[in-house]
């Protein structure tokens, strides 16, 4: 009987758990100068104010929450250089690094191969790139070669 309690008072502090958590958070959103902010967050306001619900008939009630307002890096490219941004380029309404990113490395759209990663903006095989050998930017001393990604292997 005690197993049944615990398992049931168990039960309910989970849902609690997941209705706590489906609740939205706001976005916050980061600018170089507090000038700037003011004028785009006034003018964000406005933006959203004029957006219209469309029929949620047939939807998830998660979906039924009121929208958020999401700053886009393509309307908003300061987003991108925000402290804690993952990179200053904008590809696809993502901030992303161009000298490191796999799947935008130079340039956006540009993908490495699947054995390939990202060092400065050029796609290198890190098992045998004498320059990139095991990661980025470790190279290998003269005579030395990369292989498996270490130099002087074998």
């Amino acid at each position: 009987m005690k197993c049944l309690k615990v398992f049931l008072a168990l039960a309910m502090l989970m849902a609690l758990a997941i209705t706590h958590s489906a609740t939205p958070v706001e976005e916050q959103v980061f600018f170089d100068n507090e000038e700037d902010s003011a004028k785009e967050t006034s003018s964000d306001v406005s933006f959203l104010a004029n957006e219209k619900q469309e029929s949620l008939r047939g939807s998830n009630r998660f979906l039924a929450q009121n929208p958020r307002a999401t700053v886009t890096c393509d309307k908003y490219p300061r987003v991108c250089r925000a402290k804690g941004s993952p990179g200053r380029d904008c590809c696809r309404k993502k901030c992303v690094n161009v000298e490191t990113d796999r799947l935008n490395c130079g340039r956006c759209g540009r993908k490495c191969k699947y054995s390939e990663i990202c060092c400065e903006g050029k796609c290198v095989n890190p098992r045998f790139n004498k320059g990139h050998c095991g990661g980025c930017n470790n190279k290998c001393k003269k005579g030395s070669s990369c292989t498996y990604g270490m130099c002087s292997y074998a």
